[in-house]
């Protein structure tokens, strides 16, 4: 007998504005209430208020959901340094809220000094908490060729990394997301699901059902099992009809043709 596929919920999904106007708090009881078995915590979107991250990590835990933590910041910089700040930063994030996963981007990777991995291998060792790399809508830290050559210096330091595979990412740097899924399947443990299509100027995000991209060939190569997140635009009147719907509709998604 298959287990559910698990489906969480980027809180960036319902926009900015809305979230920074509600609280993500708001958000994860809406997710909780539309079926989401977890939710990802956004970064970006904290206010910063005292005892934000605490009352998240109490809502999420008496909810039963399952919690990833988006850090917004990168993990090398511009001089392709390793950024300690940020990954001790986005550890304590995530150990406040009660995640055992952080999301976070390469930023300015360049190639990696010998020391900056044993550095990384004893931050995530020390605090138990597994390190997703996102491929983002940078050239730096979005683009196939880049990855590759980070994820080949990592394993060889020993380091077994795994990704979150953005599906709809990989437009923005103009990459192929059918090569990039060949050449990360293997490694991906979450799953953005983020359908795309292309206006004059730039890309834009949408439901997977409207995406111009081969929204089902990406989802078969991937691993099975794999968490799905919802990582396009819901918006309406009813945000909670809507979203149960979206997480309905990606929980039991088929991807035959």
């Amino acid at each position: 007998m298959t287990s559910p596929q698990q489906v969480f919920v980027s809180l960036g999904s319902f926009g900015a504005t809305e979230v920074k106007r509600h609280g993500q708090e708001w958000f994860v009881r809406l997710c909780h209430e539309a079926g989401a078995d977890g939710v990802e915590i956004r970064g970006e979107l904290l206010t910063g208020h005292d005892g934000e991250l605490d009352a998240l990590a109490r809502t999420v835990r008496d909810l039963g959901l399952a919690c990833v933590y988006s850090s917004p910041d990168m993990l090398w910089d511009s001089q392709g340094k390793l950024a300690e700040q940020h990954l001790d930063n986005g550890l304590a994030a995530a150990r406040a809220l009660g995640s055992k996963t952080l999301k976070m981007s390469i930023g300015g990777f360049g190639g990696a000094a010998d020391h900056a991995w044993p550095c990384l291998d004893q931050r995530l060792a020390e605090q138990d908490i597994t390190l997703l790399i996102e491929n983002d809508q940078t050239p730096t830290a979005g683009a196939v060729n880049v990855l590759q050559a980070f994820f080949k210096q990592a394993d060889h330091a020993g380091l077994n990394l795994g990704m979150t595979f953005d599906m709809g990412n990989w437009h923005w740097n103009g990459e192929c997301p059918m090569q990039a899924a060949q050449a990360f399947s293997g490694r991906v443990s979450y799953i953005h699901c983020k359908g795309v299509q292309r206006q004059l100027t730039r890309w834009i995000a949408v439901p997977l059902q409207d995406s111009a991209a081969p929204w089902r060939a990406l989802l078969r190569a991937m691993p099975c099992g794999v968490p799905r997140a919802i990582e396009y635009p819901l918006v309406g009147e009813d945000l909670a009809s809507i979203t149960r719907s979206a997480i309905q509709q990606l929980r039991t998604l088929e991807t035959t043709r």
